[in-house]
């Protein structure tokens, strides 16, 4: 679970299926009590319906939350950075040195962290110019970027276009998908 979306679906699916939970969080399901293995595979067979998955093993959770701090961090403002790099951010959030940490994601993902953080960053960016609230220098500053220019240059690199260009013909992916 990546996004609101994502945490709406699983609210109503759990609430149709009558799962108990105490909340829903991004990447995460906090139950009152354990699960018996009946209502885990019925949770597992929910959840696979919808495209989602449980996440049990160690190396694919801490992918998992990576993605979540990288989110919150760009999406909602959570965890802000404050002159932080990300590398220190994740390792001291997550309690694992970032070394294996990037060689997990890597291996489990197929791409880096920072390409992922650069996705995640760009879309962020699209939303933004969509709204037509900020100007690129705002949306810049809003993403810890060092200038507008590394921003416009970034965003020509991944998508093909300039912000600008973005604005009059823009149209954005799922968060879920990226």
């Amino acid at each position: 679970m990546v996004c609101d979306r994502c945490i709406k679906v699983v609210k109503e699916e759990m609430s149709t299926h009558e799962i108990q939970f105490e909340r829903v969080e991004l990447g995460k399901i906090h139950f009152n009590k354990n699960l018996s293995n009946d209502e885990l595979n019925k949770l597992k067979n929910i959840l696979e319906k919808e495209g989602f998955e449980i996440v049990e093993k160690f190396d694919f959770q801490i992918v998992n939350q990576i993605k979540t701090l990288i989110i919150e961090n760009i999406y909602y403002g959570r965890h802000k950075l404050f002159n932080q790099n990300y590398s220190n951010f994740l390792a001291s959030n997550l309690k694992i040195e970032y070394g294996h940490l990037s060689r997990n994601f890597s291996e489990l993902e197929g791409r880096t962290i920072e390409n992922y953080i650069i996705q995640q960053k760009i879309e962020r960016v699209k939303e933004l110019i969509s709204y037509n609230e900020l100007t690129i220098s705002q949306i810049s500053y809003e993403l810890n970027y060092s200038s507008p220019q590394h921003l416009s240059r970034q965003f020509k690199q991944i998508t093909g276009i300039t912000p600008t260009q973005y604005k009059n013909i823009g149209s954005r992916g799922k968060l879920d998908t990226i």
